[in-house]
């Protein structure tokens, strides 16, 4: 029999009734000789909703409490699946994410997974049983409870896909696969079929909320084929995979992202350290950095500007401006009226034309480039916020992404 991992967002499991959907969904699954092992976020907008409580009693929530706390929205979902379940008629049991074997670091809210123990999962399903499993969450060695920050749940199916062996991760949301765009900004996009693993990871990097991209990283690492597909219809959805596909030399989407924000040192020192002494203090700080850019120097005299998420702004200028009154910079100032568009496809970067295409749309929809960064399937530029929807639907146009392959 083949395992087969199903993943249910929390629009999914929002209620009574869609409950009850997802549960016959699972059982029409079971019947075709399956054992189904699911993973299910919490009802709609439970999380926030605990973290919003959390907030209110303390400014500050202590991690360690607030993991535990964020934990119960998805228990409170498999519980209820689990229930749901026995009441059509078949065997099924919900598990904790330390039930299910998830070991994570000590990282509260943002906590990776560094092994799954699969022998409870297992058992359960020698029984017959249909395993319901709380994502989100795991572990420690010293049994603490740690969650594993948004989209967590993706990757806690795609890990569970993994360590069982499954045949695939099925990840069924309110939305029906991957677009070329983002529907609700360009109402054209149209559904991918499939998607290399390499063009979804820059697309959930660079915007595009469909995925997460460690749960995409781990279904590369270990070759699960992953179904993105809706819990609210039967469409095919969209499969993200590594099979030998053909080097199209196109775009297969566009994503976009509005929590950026930008930071530029002017007038410090062009000297060796001078970036380490910069960026591994954010790096301790829990700050991402994204796109980089240093001025050619001008009597050893340079500027750095980075990209960051809009959300680490404030941390991230706690961290710099001492620093940069050290280094005697000039001045330093930060920007988060700014957003990030990504076109991404494998082949393009040796293929002449996609650069200059997309800088002349843009030039022609009247949108000036503020940086640019690019990777082996990807040009991303950073430009004004209010500009970003109408860059996207510049951007599709200008590579008929509307049309069939």
């Amino acid at each position: 029999m083949a395992i087969i991992v199903q993943k249910y967002g929390g629009t999914s499991v929002a209620n009574a009734e869609r409950i009850r959907a997802v549960a016959r969904r699972i059982i029409a699954t079971k019947e075709k000789s399956n054992q189904v092992v699911v993973v299910v976020s919490a009802m709609g907008d439970a999380t926030d909703d605990l973290i919003e409580l959390a907030r209110e009693l303390s400014e500050h929530p202590d991690p360690r409490e607030l993991d535990v706390l964020m934990s119960t929205g998805e228990i409170v979902s498999s519980t209820l699946l689990a229930m749901a379940l026995k009441q059509m008629g078949h065997e099924a049991i919900s598990l904790s994410g330390a039930q299910a074997g998830i070991k994570t670091d000590a990282s509260h809210s943002r906590a990776r997974i560094t092994g799954i123990e699969p022998e409870r999962i297992h058992r359960e399903l020698h029984k017959g049983r249909i395993v319901i499993v709380a994502g989100f969450q795991g572990i420690t060695d010293s049994m603490e409870v740690t969650t594993l920050g948004r989209g967590g749940s993706d990757t806690s199916a795609v890990a569970l896909a993994a360590i069982l062996g499954a045949q695939i991760c099925e990840r069924f949301t309110d939305v029906d696969g991957v677009y070329t765009a983002d529907p609700r900004v360009v109402p054209e996009a149209r559904r991918l079929k499939e998607i290399s693993y390499e063009e979804m990871l820059e697309l959930a990097t660079y915007g595009a909320k469909i995925m997460h991209p460690r749960a995409v990283e781990l279904g590369q690492l270990y070759n699960i084929p992953i179904l993105v597909a809706s819990s609210f219809n039967d469409n095919p959805g969209t499969l993200i995979h590594g099979g030998k596909m053909e080097i199209r030399n196109k775009v297969s989407g566009i994503a976009h992202d509005l929590d950026v924000a930008k930071i530029t040192l002017v007038g410090i020192p062009d000297k060796p350290g001078i970036a380490a002494s910069l960026f591994e203090p954010l790096a301790k700080a829990g700050v991402s950095v994204d796109t980089i850019v240093q001025n050619a120097s001008v009597a050893r005299i340079t500027d750095i500007t980075f990209t960051l998420a809009e959300s680490d702004l404030k941390k991230a200028m706690d961290v710099v401006k001492p620093i940069a009154e050290k280094l005697g910079a000039t001045s330093i100032a930060a920007d988060a009226n700014i957003g990030k568009i990504s076109i991404v496809g494998t082949g393009i970067q040796n293929t002449p034309g996609y650069a200059a295409k997309m800088f002349r749309a843009l030039y022609d929809a009247g949108i000036n480039i503020d940086l640019i960064s690019t990777s082996e399937i990807r040009i991303t530029v950073i430009i004004e916020e209010g500009k970003v929807k109408e860059a996207v639907k510049a951007l599709h146009k200008a590579f008929e992404l509307e049309t069939e392959e």
